[in-house]
């Protein structure tokens, strides 16, 4: 009990960087799901892709020496911003080639889509790496300022990285709120949610309002992406299918098109993972250990579809008009 309660802090904290980046992730999903109905599951690999964007960008800034030179804040936000960028505009993409082509068709017609986008992506970046660096697995290049830690108290020290993505993900998710809420593009996406045949006879342009949801959608992908590589170092193109599946299971656990429950979803997930990494094999005398915390984000989904199938917010769909 003693070591439980030692380590308690140090999980706390783990469990919040993880929650976040599921809710960033998570929230892609969700925007798609709040506008068309249906569960993009190429997501995890617009998420990769991110990753890859971001360290390909670090490897160029190395090659061309600006790694060592430029100030780190200048060095994060080009590659957060690239990743985003390009993450979005592969969202986009995807949209226009993938899914607008099969609008007004069966939902399971758009489903079957997104996983043969889903393959298509993951094969693409594997090939496209495998020819330009004749690996697909690359390891981020080390930035002296994320390796530091920040003592909080005698027994919790925190990475610099970790608080790069609290932070980062704080400000993305007020700025996503603001962005629907407070702005006219962001009514137009909630118009279109709500009801697309009257948002369009108002005058509002669908199809581009669906695309800049995925857009949004795929930037926070993507800014989740280079969090991962930023925090943990090693990405492949097979890095996005446990994030993505568990940031599936957050959306579903806040509410599937609820914003806000994307990101109590992952919070939420993130916190049980991480205390069931730490506790299993303490509270199982090591029985169970860290492996198994993965089963942890099936078993709340599967408990969530039982005992709650519209989340903790609630789900938010269209009203259905007679």
């Amino acid at each position: 009990m003693d070591l439980a309660l030692q380590i308690l802090p140090q999980v706390l904290v783990d469990g919040i960087v993880l929650g976040f980046m599921y809710a960033l992730i998570a929230l892609g999903y969700t925007m798609v799901y709040g506008v068309l109905e249906f569960i993009n599951f190429a997501h995890s690999e617009i998420f990769v892709l991110g990753a890859f964007v971001g360290v390909e960008t670090l490897f160029m800034l190395q090659s061309a020496g600006q790694l060592a030179t430029l100030n780190p804040a200048i060095v994060l936000l080009l590659v957060i911003v690239a990743g985003m960028t390009v993450s979005g505009l592969a969202a986009m993409a995807l949209e226009r080639v993938a899914y607008r082509p099969l609008q007004g068709s069966p939902r399971l017609v758009a489903l079957i889509s997104a996983i043969g986008a889903s393959f298509f992506l993951q094969d693409g970046l594997r090939l496209f790496e495998s020819l330009w660096r004749n690996t697909f697995y690359l390891t981020y290049p080390t930035l002296d300022i994320l390796d530091r830690t920040v003592p909080l108290t005698a027994d919790l020290v925190v990475p610099v990285k970790s608080i790069l993505v609290v932070v980062t993900a704080l400000i993305m998710l007020l700025g996503l709120y603001l962005f629907v809420n407070r702005t006219q593009m962001g009514t137009a996406i909630r118009a279109v949610a709500q009801d697309p045949d009257t948002a369009s006879l108002m005058g509002v342009p669908v199809n581009r309002v669906i695309s800049l949801t995925f857009f949004v959608g795929g930037a926070m992908g993507g800014l989740a992406g280079v969090l991962f590589g930023l925090n943990y170092g090693l990405v492949n193109p097979y890095s996005g299918f446990f994030p993505g599946l568990k940031a599936f299971t957050a959306a579903v656990l806040g509410g599937i098109g609820n914003i806000p429950g994307a990101m109590l979803g992952g919070m939420v997930l993130g916190l049980l993972e991480a205390m069931a990494g730490s506790y299993l094999s303490i509270l199982t005398n090591g029985a169970f250990g860290a492996e198994y915390k993965d089963v942890f984000a099936f078993v709340v989904l599967i408990l969530i579809l039982i005992l709650r199938p519209r989340g903790l917010l609630g789900e938010k769909v269209r009203e259905e008009r007679g």
